[in-house]
């Protein structure tokens, strides 16, 4: 075959390939719908579609079926779609920027450093309110996330994966530590801190992710962009100096998403697990190597594990419920361990 029909053939094939991932993000787009309403419409108070309806025409606030779905499942809802596009797309930033499709956003420290300054809120200024000491947990992911990059820069060769993860381990470590000491001193901040701990959609106000908004806007943009970036970066770091990217601008706007996500989904809804780590793996091998298709079908699948997971939590046990966070781990990790298994991971 001749280069020019080689080249004929890939550009009809690109158009195709185009059509078929846009199906695809559509169908995504469909199962995302679904969970929304299962998430509504499924718990200790079964309702029907209809009811749904019925509160969008016409709510009304004296009725006990508009109030909980009202009061209760639409906050629970709009909590998991939003942590659950945040810890998609920064799982997807954080697996490009490393090159490998295993890594984890928590690799960055940011769990461990919103842990810590949240117990510290809890402790040393007394504050009790959610929407008062998630504040401290996005001030100690984001720090913790920045000061795992600067500890990583160290050194000619700039922040290469193993640097970061390396700094992230040994931040994660330290920062475990002072939470761990500090709650076994202060019966309050633990009580109050376990249930943020496991991670869970419940019991989440609309106010404090109007809060966070800012940052997962910005954040989310920053990941979105990062998408051609990813791809030169996939290549190594000589062939993208030689394409003329800047590595440390490229890195900081990739770590800046990766906190700013990870950083905010962890405040508003707790550490939760596997989701961020597991859901760019499945994005990448439905769309193939291109970032450009992978952050987006990782921020609509991402959503959707969240609130399939959090509505079998509800089910699973009842009357009672099982934490989200807790759903996610002892689901997440036989898959995780199973595709690890079934064939060999490569890098990004």
């Amino acid at each position: 075959m001749t280069t020019r029909a080689v080249g004929e053939q890939r550009t009809r094939t690109r158009p195709a390939r185009r059509a078929a991932l846009g199906a695809g993000l559509l169908g995504a787009l469909a199962v995302l719908a679904l969970f929304v309403v299962l998430s509504v419409c499924v718990g200790s108070v079964s309702l029907s579609p209809s009811v749904l309806l019925d509160v969008l025409a016409h709510y009304d606030p004296t009725n006990g079926d508009h109030l909980i779905i009202g009061t209760m499942r639409v906050p629970r809802t709009v909590v998991g779609l939003v942590a659950g596009a945040a810890l998609g797309l920064s799982g997807a930033v954080m697996q490009g920027l490393a090159r490998n499709p295993l890594a984890d956003p928590g690799i960055l420290g940011v769990n461990a450093g919103a842990s810590l300054t949240m117990v510290l809120g809890i402790s040393a200024f007394g504050v009790t309110a959610f929407s008062g000491y998630v504040w401290f947990g996005f001030a100690g992911a984001a720090a913790a996330g920045l000061l795992v990059h600067r500890i990583g820069s160290f050194g000619r060769d700039g922040a290469t994966p193993v640097k970061l993860a390396l700094a992230g381990a040994a931040t994660s470590a330290a920062l475990g530590s002072l939470t761990t000491a500090i709650l076994l001193t202060d019966t309050e901040a633990f009580d109050e801190f376990r249930f943020w701990q496991v991670g869970s959609l419940a019991n989440r106000e609309l106010a404090v992710v109007a809060q966070a908004l800012p940052f997962l806007a910005v954040g989310a943009a920053a990941a979105l962009v990062c998408g051609r970036l990813l791809n030169i970066l996939s290549l190594g770091g000589d062939v993208a100096r030689s394409l003329g990217v800047n590595l440390a601008v490229a890195q900081g706007i990739a770590a800046l998403a990766v906190v700013a996500l990870c950083g905010a989904a962890t405040a508003i809804a707790g550490p939760i697990a596997f989701v961020g780590l597991a859901v760019p793996h499945a994005a990448r091998v439905l769309t193939g190597p291109d970032h450009r298709w992978i952050l987006p079908y990782s921020m609509v699948l991402a959503p959707a594990l969240l609130l399939a997971a959090d509505v079998l939590g509800r089910v699973v046990a009842p009357p009672g419920e099982v934490q989200v966070g807790v759903v996610t781990a002892v689901v997440g990790a036989p898959v995780l361990v199973s595709l690890v298994r079934r064939r060999k991971v490569a890098a990004v």
